[in-house]
């Protein structure tokens, strides 16, 4: 062996001893690299995609809320009033509508 291989792990790489520095080194300015790069796998999607995909799971449950919570009142009130099935249709449509101003409520606030 060769006095400049002596240093070397069977398979070619430097010995643990020798490289723990260097390795650490590394791992701590790939690291800081990365946070600053943003493609650390902790680093935060875009703020643009994460509040689009709020906004439309807002939408998405203010639609099915509101027509669950129209449904369910309208049906009370014809159970307690015999007026089946007219309370479940205008509690429905009630429910729709009131959906449907949230949804407008909420994009006239965050301007989009």
């Amino acid at each position: 062996m060769n006095d400049d291989q002596s240093d070397q792990a069977p398979n070619g790489d430097p010995s643990p001893d020798d490289g723990d520095a260097r390795v650490k080194a590394l791992d701590a300015r790939l690291k800081a690299a990365r946070q600053q790069d943003g493609s650390h796998p902790d680093a935060r999607v875009s703020d643009g995609a994460d509040a689009s995909y709020r906004a439309g799971n807002r939408v998405l449950a203010d639609l099915l809320g509101g027509l669950a919570g129209g449904l369910f009142l309208g049906w009370l009130i014809d159970q307690f009033a015999g007026t089946r099935p007219w309370g479940l249709l205008v509690m429905m449509f009630f429910g729709i509508f009131v959906a449907f101003r949230n949804i407008v409520r909420h994009a006239g606030q965050t301007g989009g």
